[in-house]
């Protein structure tokens, strides 16, 4: 069900299950709802889980829909297990919030000459999304740190954002395979 703010953007709402995928806790974004949004890829949002602010970035599942990190909500103190039934609201956010920077990164940021800095900085925090989940999206440690390595080359040449990956698949490497969402 959606109802318009007064900033015009839609309110969603919608009940959903706990799941887990390991011990990760999530919550799939019915289908109906996810359409609604206006990217198959991340999309910020600010809402409530059963009536508790939360602001995130709702994730691509690879398969045309959403779901949601619980565990990134801060909501874990309100002990939520898999099969709870939980009411969400929200509406889409033209600003998105910070994202958390990965040590590996941070550390090669901090580093970097200051020019790569003020590249970072000036940045979008969409953008900053982007970079930390292309760098993220791989197991393989070698891998990685070969992307923080790339991050940092092509933040030197004033590249704005990572390029050729798909931004609606999932780009999770311990919730995902070949680029969904795992059942």
């Amino acid at each position: 069900m959606a109802t318009e703010t007064r900033t015009g953007a839609p309110t969603l709402r919608f009940a959903a299950t706990v799941d887990t995928i390991d011990d990760r806790r999530l919550l799939r974004v019915p289908e109906q709802i996810s359409r609604q949004l206006p990217s198959r890829g991340q999309v910020a949002v600010q809402g409530t889980i059963d009536d508790q602010p939360f602001t995130t970035v709702v994730e691509p599942d690879g398969r045309g829909g959403h779901w949601i990190d619980l565990d990134a909500t801060a909501q874990q103190e309100a002990g939520r297990t898999v099969g709870d039934s939980v009411d969400i609201e929200f509406a889409v956010r033209k600003d998105w919030p910070e994202p958390t920077v990965p040590e590996d990164l941070a550390a090669a940021l901090a580093a970097a000459p200051a020019a790569i800095e003020r590249v970072w900085s000036d940045i979008t925090p969409m953008a900053r999304w982007e970079w930390v989940r292309w760098v993220k999206s791989t197991k393989n440690p070698d891998t990685r740190q070969r992307r923080v390595e790339v991050t940092i080359s092509k933040l030197d040449a004033g590249k704005r954002r990572p390029c050729c990956f798909d931004l609606s698949s999932c780009t999770d490497p311990d919730l995902a395979r070949s680029g969904k969402l795992r059942q």
